[in-house]
């Protein structure tokens, strides 16, 4: 009866901590969340960019984008909030619009074109992963140490 018992208590235990791991994966997963202000064409349509977006998280300027720039934050969760600040042309009036975006559980880093949502495209159109550039350097080639002592006798 009392390993009966400390077997119940150690699944027990097993199935709170996995519980725990689960809800953890749901709402803490964190994501760098990038803003483009980018021209972007899909299926034939051209979503051209407007002169200024501000985009507002939680209530706090995150970005100030023109045509072609970049923005980001970080953002833990999964549900992705946010108001923007739509000028148009230089000098116009501002319109605020407050967006909600799924954020993917398995990317990392999320790239928003900005033009391509509000254009109503599709989400695939709209949403895809940072990929970070990599430059590879090459490097100057360096004589190896004792090279010049060595005899040049064919072998």
């Amino acid at each position: 009866m009392k390993n009966v018992k400390r077997l119940v208590m150690r699944v027990a235990f097993v199935a709170v901590l996995l519980a725990i791991g689960a809800l953890m994966l749901v709402i803490g997963r964190g994501h760098t969340v990038y803003f483009d202000n980018k021209t972007m064409e899909y299926g034939g349509k051209s979503c051209e960019t407007p002169y200024k977006i501000v985009v507002y998280v939680k209530g706090e300027q995150v970005a100030k984008l023109y045509n072609g720039e970049r923005g980001m934050t970080t953002h833990i969760g999964q549900n992705f909030g946010m108001a923007l600040g739509i000028t148009q042309e230089k000098g116009g009036e501002e319109k605020i619009v407050e967006i909600t975006q799924k954020l993917p559980y398995n990317i990392d880093g999320v790239i928003i074109n900005l033009p391509g949502y509000l254009a109503g495209l599709p989400e695939e159109a709209y949403l895809s992963e940072f990929v970070a550039a990599v430059v590879e350097e090459e490097a100057p080639e360096e004589p190896i140490e004792g090279d010049e002592l060595m005899p040049d006798d064919g072998f």
